[in-house]
């Protein structure tokens, strides 16, 4: 049985403990509010842009006029995983780390070469002990991220896509993440991001007002769209910026789901913490009941060998 005196060390430190997943609780907590306002502000605009460029694209006849439209046959794929660079998140690290798995042993089986991205440094450890290459790995990324930053990835990945070499150019850009539901759930999403798809399950508003009586001439044709300038000047310039959106909306989504998870692990930790110091301040006191009743045993055998005597 341990002595009184480990026992106190152990519930110092462990009150020490505490401080630490209470403080780190609370400071995920003010950054949680932050991201999840970030991502409710930036998911309108994002929502709406999906729904124009599905609307636009629809109507293209020839693909080979847009680049970030054209589907070819998959022979290389480039996959970016969005982790954190710290722990102490819960699952939310492994949750992708093993369906990234996954999707890179189904590419295997289908004879498809693998382009690896990371950004997150849990990422790139996983990877380096796995043995499997990584192309580029950014760490301390979310830090003080920028818009413009997102973009220079942005660039880089549209220009993979339409490069000349075929040795060289990826045929499929997909990107594995967390999506945020709420403060206990995020779910495991991988999102095609090229080439852009041209269907969604969202009603877009443009669709809902070609179909209204007000865009229908007097003899009840419907009204084509007008491009000024051309159709594809305005689609080759805005699916660009809609593969921006979609990387900069799918960071921000893992952002939150990483403080949501840390916030919800410390907030569990805490928890523990106090049932822990509990167990322990009853184990003290029995050890402590169990000392004293030690020294007055001692204390009346040595009365009753002295009145013996």
């Amino acid at each position: 049985m341990p002595s009184l005196r480990d026992i106190r060390k152990r519930i110092a430190s462990i009150k020490s403990t505490g401080k630490i997943t209470r403080a780190m609780q609370m400071v995920s907590a003010a950054k949680l509010r932050r991201a999840q306002n970030n991502v409710l502000m930036a998911r309108p605009y994002s929502n709406s842009l999906r729904s124009l460029i599905v609307t636009l694209s629809s109507g293209v006849d020839d693909k080979e006029s847009y680049p970030l439209l054209s589907v070819r046959p998959i022979q290389r794929v480039e996959v970016l995983v969005l982790t954190s660079d710290k722990g102490l998140c819960g699952a939310f690290n492994t949750n992708v780390l093993k369906d990234t798995q996954r999707l890179l042993a189904d590419l295997k089986r289908q004879g498809v070469a693998i382009n690896l991205t990371t950004i997150g440094k849990k990422a790139k450890e996983f990877f380096h002990r796995m043995g499997v290459p990584v192309r580029k790995s950014v760490v301390d990324f979310y830090k003080t991220f920028t818009y413009e930053q997102i973009q220079g990835i942005a660039n880089e990945i549209t220009t993979s896509y339409t490069g000349d070499s075929p040795e060289d150019r990826i045929d499929e850009f997909i990107i594995v993440y967390n999506e945020f539901k709420s403060t206990l759930v995020q779910t495991v999403k991988r999102m095609r991001l090229l080439p852009i798809e041209q269907s969604t399950t969202e009603q877009s508003p443009i669709k809902q007002l070609n179909t209204s009586e007000t865009d229908r001439s007097s003899d009840g044709e419907q009204i084509k769209f007008l491009f000024e300038p051309s159709e594809v000047e305005i689609i080759n310039g805005l699916l660009p910026k809609y593969v921006e959106n979609r990387l900069y909306l799918a960071i921000l989504e893992s952002q939150v789901s990483e403080e949501a998870a840390r916030m919800v692990a410390m907030e569990n930790a805490t928890q523990n913490v106090k049932e822990m110091l509990e167990q322990l301040t009853l184990q003290y006191n029995k050890a402590r009941q169990a000392s004293i009743t030690n020294e007055l045993l001692d204390i009346v055998g040595g009365a009753a060998a002295i009145t013996s005597s």
